[in-house]
């Protein structure tokens, strides 16, 4: 371990997306010792069949924080309503903020080419607020940051108008139950409304642990695939994968940021 903790700054629009695409990579950084905070920009109100309004924003609150929990990451809800997410500069100021206090030396978000629109708005928010972290004159209550943090976006599988293009391979084979049991916590996204959403719902067990098992197979078989993926270029023996595309707005992904950021449980690329 490095002689100061490493901080991963994972921002999200939901409060389930840190975990969903880089519940591996915070697993291994907190299993080093490093610092994790994971960030949902809205309070995810909406995602829900039944529930809505405050009664989801704190379920889905409690959930965040007990999936956090399994790792001894810290999580961050904002209180900002889910599918209505905007770039304002207002909400600009909020990200340079979010920036500025924790200090990451590496941010993940969503590529600026997603489905979600809140998951697109989060995006520009980050894009626009690199540089702008270094600026004193801005958000001046916030002490600035002295350099710009690398930032990385989460992988999606659209490929127009411009395909996930990964820049770092991360084996997750030893974590990847504690993936499944992050997930776990958010019962009102895996056992409800996403299977609501795609016409499953009548496929979720009843009891719990069945429940967990049939959450497992997914996600086994998501991060699996990943790998079958890019076996060409990770080699035969990992078996479940994350990867990350570098942003061009912060600092490099070069290979000594890779080195520092990325040791020694990646670095396959």
């Amino acid at each position: 371990m490095t002689a100061e903790p490493l901080r991963l700054l994972i921002v999200g629009a939901h409060p389930d997306d840190a975990e969903f695409y880089s519940g591996g990579l915070a697993a291994l950084y907190r299993q080093a010792g490093h610092l994790v905070k994971m960030v949902s920009f809205t309070n995810g109100d909406a995602g829900h069949f039944r529930l809505r309004g405050p009664e989801l924003a704190a379920r889905r609150k409690a959930e965040a924080e007990a999936a956090a929990a399994v790792i001894g990451a810290t999580s961050e809800i904002h209180d900002l309503p889910d599918g209505q997410l905007q770039p304002t500069l207002e909400n600009r100021w909020r990200m340079i903020r979010l920036l500025r206090e924790f200090r990451p030396d590496l941010v993940l978000t969503h590529r600026p080419w997603d489905y979600h629109p809140d998951h697109r708005a989060v995006s520009q928010l980050v894009q626009d607020a690199a540089y702008m972290v270094t600026v004193p004159a801005l958000v001046a209550d916030v002490p600035h940051l002295p350099r710009d943090p690398v930032i990385a976006y989460l992988p999606d599988d659209f490929r127009k108008p411009c395909p996930f293009e990964p820049s770092v391979f991360v084996a997750v084979d030893e974590v990847v139950h504690q993936i499944v049991d992050m997930l776990h916590c958010h019962a009102s996204q895996f056992y409800e409304w996403l299977p609501f959403n795609r016409g499953i719902l009548d496929q979720v067990p009843a009891e719990e642990e069945e429940r967990k098992a049939w959450l497992a197979r997914q996600v086994l078989d998501r991060l699996e695939r990943r790998a079958d993926r890019y076996r060409d270029r990770i080699g035969p023996r990992v078996r479940y994968l994350e990867m990350f595309e570098a942003c061009e707005y912060g600092a490099p992904l070069d290979d000594v940021a890779k080195a520092r950021l990325f040791p020694p449980f990646a670095a396959l690329s």
